[in-house]
């Protein structure tokens, strides 16, 4: 059976990476289920973006209570009372310890009951600011613990985990998804729609990326 005839989840969170890969998965597969976590996150908007786009998409919606991770490690994403911030050679202070193990094993035990072999996520080693579970050896290594875990054959996607943020927009782009991407995700630390605050390292990333992927196109553009 080819993908175009199978189920996926996507992990969601209403931002950009997370969209752009709805948009991968839509094209992808035959049917789409988004998951989003709610685990105290710094802004529950979030959630609340997450719903709105995959009601906007016509996918079907699942958020699940994570709540536990406020209490079990500290950090920036989780208390707002902790400032965003990276000193050099340690990992940023928004680091959830284990939130990709949590969240991708949580969204294996949801496609099991909702029929899906696959299971799509927006990590990315090219951008990942050092979190180690965004690696590409841990998603292979948990994608087999999770397969032996259930006694099941899940295949994790990372349709973005080569890319840097000018090569996610090219995709959104190449996906006819460009200006929802832009303009009605949540990236943004600070809690700001669309291009964000333009000063949290969110941002500065995603900026930089869409400047730099205008900039290549016009280059192109130009030549043609």
């Amino acid at each position: 059976m080819g993908l175009q005839q199978e189920k996926a989840v996507v992990v969601f969170s209403g931002g950009q990476d997370s969209t752009t890969c709805l948009f991968w998965a839509k094209k992808t597969f035959a049917e789409v289920v988004t998951v989003t976590f709610a685990y105290g996150q710094r802004h529950a908007q979030e959630i609340d973006v997450a719903r709105t786009i995959a009601q906007e998409q016509n996918v079907e919606h699942h958020v699940l209570d994570l709540s536990l991770f406020s209490q079990l490690a500290p950090n920036a994403l989780t208390n707002k009372s902790m400032a965003i911030e990276q000193e050099e050679g340690e990992l940023p202070s928004t680091f959830v310890p284990g939130r990709n193990l949590v969240f991708l094993s949580m969204a294996g035990i949801l496609a099991s009951q909702v029929g899906a072999k696959h299971i799509v996520t927006g990590v990315c080693e090219t951008d990942f600011s050092g979190y180690p579970d965004c690696r590409d050896a841990f998603i292979k290594s948990l994608n087999v613990t999770l397969n032996l875990s259930m006694d099941d054959s899940f295949v994790i996607h990372t349709p973005l985990m080569w890319l840097d943020k000018a090569e996610t927009w090219k995709m959104a782009d190449e996906l006819h998804s460009f200006s929802y991407v832009r303009d009605r995700t949540l990236t943004c630390y600070e809690g700001v729609m669309g291009q964000g605050c333009g000063e949290c390292p969110a941002c500065e990333l995603r900026n930089q990326g869409l400047q730099r992927y205008q900039e290549e196109k016009r280059q192109q553009e130009g030549l043609s």
